[in-house]
């Protein structure tokens, strides 16, 4: 029987003692920032995305705005994307000297509606980053068909998608830019980092650069810098992790996608004509499971359902807030109502516990816990 007693977080990483004593060999070694486990994950992930060329970083964050230097995106440039992400999706935008232009979610997935992109282009449209929420993936025939349409670059915020899949292919594995995030409680993680797939031997060279303040070495002694670049490469300590985790990648996806299906079956077919709240979509094909997510009724006020969840020793998160309604973004003149769904959805939604090393009795336990709330 689950322990009711015991505290469940709404996720918790699973590293195994081999990962460790690899660790442990590592900071023995003297070698500890990027070396040569740092080129062995590289390999990895390459091959993994079907042998596009990968380079990894200390975030999934830098990745993005690395994307979009490559792309040559910058002031008075537009970049599309969606309000409905962690808020680093957007910043990357202005930390390029680029607008951010918003465009709303579909109820449904909460992924970027791909209608309101396509309204949303201007002559100064750039580039889309559209976000794979919870690892489901966007459409992305539309996606790479309006992009070909309007000559756009895409830089795909894959942050929660490794392991998803669109239409038999990996995400990563085609397409233009993809970013990964490895930062703890993704479906695989090196502690923080994240990495970028890439197109072409020029933009690995210029990612190099930027990774590592613009630096370009040859021979023994010689050095140059001609981009301005920062300090964004992963150790060899995370690296060494991420290679422990990528031998356990399909195991553990395997396991979230039966977690969540037991999720549905606990539900039942009319928890959500009951209750008022919205299950996600039951995508079993395509989505890597990384987050299971309840939209609240708006009858319910979600801090106090928090709050009782908490009660009963359950952990819950919330992702996310509606990035245009943070204080820097209304002064940029967003507003309320200019998004009503990713508001409304940022404002309802919890995340429930899904990691590896749950167990269907601990699903059951935080199913139970929510129809106590709502019922």
């Amino acid at each position: 029987m689950s322990d009711t007693s015991k505290f469940l977080p709404f996720t918790k990483p699973t590293i195994d003692e081999e990962t460790i004593a690899a660790v442990t060999e590592v900071l023995r070694s003297g070698w500890l920032t990027s070396g040569p486990k740092v080129q062995a994950l590289e390999a990895q992930l390459s091959e993994y995305f079907g042998g596009r060329p990968v380079r990894t970083f200390n975030s999934g964050t830098c990745t993005m705005e690395i994307a979009l230097r490559i792309a040559g995106i910058g002031a008075g440039d537009e970049v599309i994307t969606t309000p409905n992400s962690w808020v680093a999706t957007a910043n990357v935008i202005i930390e390029t000297g680029a607008t951010p232009v918003f465009a709303d979610i579909d109820p449904k997935t909460h992924n970027i509606d791909l209608d309101k992109v396509e309204a949303a282009i201007t002559p100064r449209t750039k580039a889309i980053i559209p976000v794979h929420m919870c690892g489901l993936p966007c459409d992305m025939d539309r996606l790479y068909a309006i992009a070909e349409k309007y000559k756009l670059r895409v830089i795909e915020d894959a942050a929660q998608a490794i392991g998803s899949s669109w239409k038999g292919k990996r995400i990563g594995a085609f397409g233009d830019f993809a970013s990964f995030s490895f930062q703890v409680n993704k479906n695989i993680m090196t502690g923080e980092g994240g990495c970028l797939v890439l197109n072409n031997a020029e933009e690995v060279r210029l990612a190099e650069k930027y990774r590592l303040q613009g630096v370009t070495r040859s021979g023994l002694d010689g050095i140059d810098v001609d981009v301005l670049g920062g300090k964004y490469n992963m150790t060899d300590i995370a690296a060494t992790i991420g290679l422990g985790q990528m031998k356990h990648l399909a195991e553990f996806n395997a396991k979230r996608a039966a977690l969540a299906k037991h999720y549905f079956t606990s539900f039942g077919n009319d928890f959500e004509q009951k209750t008022g709240a919205e299950l996600p979509v039951a995508d079993f094909e395509n989505s890597n499971w990384h987050m299971f997510h309840l939209v609240l009724p708006e009858s319910v006020n979600r801090a106090t359902f928090m709050q009782q969840m908490l009660d009963q020793q359950i952990g819950l998160g919330y992702h996310y807030r509606a990035i245009h309604l943070f204080s820097m973004y209304r002064e940029r003149g967003f507003t309320d109502g200019m998004f009503p769904i990713a508001e409304r959805i940022g404002k309802q939604i919890v995340t429930l516990p899904l990691f590896p090393a749950m167990n269907t009795e601990d699903v059951e336990r935080v199913v139970s816990a929510v129809k106590s709330c709502l019922l």
